[in-house]
């Protein structure tokens, strides 16, 4: 098994995929919308991801936070609300607020379960600033870590529930980042002392199953490398200072703040001590590339793999009834 996760170029395996991903047996997949068309498509493509691995608990991610950032829609399936809404209601009622996050992450993880995804790259812990990028602040619980804390512990619990495994994101923290990664490498200059703040929400979710690093370059830790290349970063702050030891993939390696071949990048972030490699865009040749240079998981890293996706059971719950409880909850709050 490769240590990276591939995306799909469309709603159907194409045969070259097939024989590819047969060949080097990726640990898992992503979905984007050019994957989705509708529930029985969705679930045809699990399933025979599913039988192409020979794996039942084969990791089979989405992205699916609600609002800006949704694969699966409209009319097809109903939008969910972004990370704002909970914040905006934890203000005038908070545990109310907690409550709605956790049967909205429910019914995220029913609705994803049905057509066989079994990951959702969600919560996000990332503690907004006043300039954070629009890009994150948008998706965001909020400025304050406890209460980002307690809203992304009852999504995952809720994820849990509804059959699904969380990911929280972006280690140590997105909210300083300036400029979007997907265009841009931001550097953040804040003291040690200061990102104290935006590593507190994943200390205190460090149980999480799974994690996902950040593009960013943090000056007070490494100020030459990005978190997802930075030895330092994964092993004194992500590992040891918040003490995370669940599985850590890297946040998608095409985003313009990496640079480099896509084999770089890959086998920059597997040498500095993530778990997994994220490669989204489903590029023939790059993902030959980066088959080429990774080797096969590391026992540790099969050890987290195995482990996030042993940590939830079947689906709980019915879709419309936690719908209908969010919705009471949200608008009592």
């Amino acid at each position: 098994m490769k240590p990276v996760i591939f995306g799909l170029s469309g709603p159907v395996l194409t045969p070259a995929e097939h024989a590819f991903f047969a060949e080097c047996e990726p640990a898992g997949y992503i979905l984007f919308k050019r994957n989705i068309v509708d529930r029985h498509q969705v679930r045809a493509l699990t399933d025979s991801l599913r039988a192409l691995a020979g794996r039942e608990n084969l990791a089979i991610l989405i992205d699916q936070e609600g609002g800006r950032v949704a694969r699966m829609g409209p009319p097809e399936w109903p939008a969910f609300p972004a990370g704002p809404v909970f914040d905006a209601a934890y203000e005038r009622a908070p545990m109310t607020a907690i409550q709605a996050a956790r049967a909205n992450a429910q019914a995220l993880g029913v609705m994803l379960s049905e057509v066989g995804i079994t990951v959702d790259c969600l919560p996000l812990l990332d503690v907004s600033q006043p300039d954070t990028t629009e890009a994150v602040a948008s998706r965001t619980f909020g400025s304050d870590p406890m209460r980002v804390a307690a809203v992304g512990r009852a999504t995952l619990e809720g994820l849990a529930e509804g059959g699904v495994v969380g990911v929280v994101k972006h280690m140590p923290g997105h909210g300083r980042a300036k400029v979007d990664t997907h265009h841009h490498l931001p550097t953040v200059t804040a003291t040690d002392a200061d990102l104290e703040i935006d590593i507190e929400p994943f200390r205190t979710l460090n149980q999480a199953p799974m994690g996902m690093t950040s593009h960013i370059v943090f000056d007070a830790w490494d100020a030459d490398r990005p978190a997802t290349l930075s030895p330092i970063v994964i092993d004194e702050i992500i590992r040891g200072r918040i003490g995370f030891d669940g599985l850590l993939m890297t946040d998608d390696i095409d985003m313009k703040a990496l640079s480099g071949t896509a084999g770089d990048k890959a086998a920059g972030a597997i040498a500095a001590g993530c778990d997994l490699v994220l490669d989204c865009w489903a590029r023939m040749d790059e993902m030959v590339e980066i088959a080429g240079r990774l080797g096969e998981i590391s026992d540790a890293s099969r050890v987290r793999l195995d482990r996030a996706m042993k940590s939830v059971g079947a689906a709980k719950g019915d879709f419309a009834e936690l719908i209908a409880i969010r919705d009471a909850l949200l608008a009592s709050a």
